[in-house]
């Protein structure tokens, strides 16, 4: 699998994910049913197999969900792996931020580290039930 970073370094790639990420904050019915290749395409100007090779590289790397509906195919994110990204961020975007660097001093290790777990646990749940729901309301039909 390429390394995160790798994936996220081309700009075609971060486009296509702003697109899937602007659909899904869109999407009012909550059923995130995905965006398909040509919305995509059309979106970015593009030829659809320069965006289908750009959405496998995605999908490699788990940012990217696909479902097929005959011929058709269509992408939602996936932005738990970006977590990777975030975890790496995070010290850099604190630097300047005394109300985080005081933070960052009153907790000792093992908070930090439990603060760590509980943000990766409800996040993880977040997904999951957000799953879950889309699931459920796919095989009630609506």
């Amino acid at each position: 699998m390429a390394d995160i970073f790798d994936v996220i370094a081309d700009a075609t790639r971060r486009d296509i994910l702003q697109i899937l990420l602007d659909r899904y904050e869109s999407d009012s019915t909550a059923s995130h049913g995905g965006t398909s290749v040509s919305e995509i395409v059309t979106a970015l100007g593009l030829s659809q197999p320069t965006v289908s090779k750009h959405l496998k590289v995605l999908r490699e790397a788990g940012l990217v969900a696909v479902r097929e509906e005959g011929q058709h195919r269509y992408y939602r994110l996936e932005s738990s792996p970006l977590e990777t990204v975030e975890d790496w961020l995070i010290p850099f975007l604190s630097v300047d931020f005394d109300v985080a660097g005081a933070i960052e001093v009153a907790l000792t290790d093992q908070a930090k580290q439990m603060a760590d777990a509980i943000g990766h646990a409800v996040a993880d749940t977040t997904h999951r039930v957000t799953s879950a729901v889309q699931a459920v309301s796919k095989k009630l039909g609506k």
